[in-house]
């Protein structure tokens, strides 16, 4: 069962589910979820599994307005500040954290999320020192308006990887930029729901267990 504790944030209250494996943790992987949904999203879920058993913790965070009820999201500077408040009360071992914290001191922070958590893990990278992220189903523009690119959001100087689907009407993956690198979901759209995805998901993880051992 993971371990549910509220952080306070400067947008309110957020609610983190921090899970850890059985044997010791190579790293913490900090999970955001979209724009109207929560933490139990399904990719959410099958990465949360992959990293358990690769040895990776994962921390699934619930952002201030969904712990309120409130569906439509806040605007991105509370939506940052909120997530940046949870890394740090991650690392530092407050609240319900002090004795996860002491299991995994030392150990990589890789961000990641889906949708509109890919981009705050995106947006937060350097402010909050990860060591790299993994994002999701990221809604590179609206649908239909190419012309309103958030490709600016993915220039991190962290190590950065992408999960997509071939069909995601929010970007597909021939139209990144140059550099990102990309796990295409074949048939899969913005849900990222296909049969496809666990395999996708097995190489994120295998990516996040390198990087990892990179860092070690």
């Amino acid at each position: 069962m993971p371990l549910v504790v509220s952080v306070p944030t400067p947008a309110g209250e957020a609610r983190v589910a921090l899970e850890l494996p059985a044997s010791a943790a190579r790293a913490l992987l900090v999970l955001g979820h979209g724009a109207g949904g929560g933490i139990d999203a399904p990719d959410l879920v099958v990465v949360r599994d992959a990293a358990l058993r690769a040895q990776i913790a994962v921390a699934r965070v619930l952002q201030p307005y969904r712990v309120a009820g409130r569906r439509a999201p806040a605007p991105a500077r509370q939506l940052d500040a909120a997530w940046l408040a949870v890394l740090a009360a991650l690392r530092e071992g407050a609240g319900g954290f002090a004795s996860s914290a002491r299991r995994l001191r030392g150990r990589p922070v890789i961000a990641g999320g889906r949708s509109s958590g890919a981009r705050v893990a995106c947006r937060t990278a350097a402010a909050g020192e990860v060591a790299g992220v993994v994002a999701l189903a990221f809604p590179l523009h609206p649908p239909g308006r190419p012309d309103r690119s958030r490709a600016a959001e993915l220039s991190i100087d962290v190590p950065l990887v992408v999960v997509q689907g071939s069909r995601d009407a929010f970007g597909r993956p021939a139209e990144f930029p140059d550099g990102v690198g990309v796990f295409e979901v074949d048939g899969s759209d913005h849900g990222l729901k296909s049969a496809a995805f666990p395999a996708a998901a097995a190489r994120a993880v295998a990516w996040i267990r390198e990087l990892a051992a990179s860092r070690a």
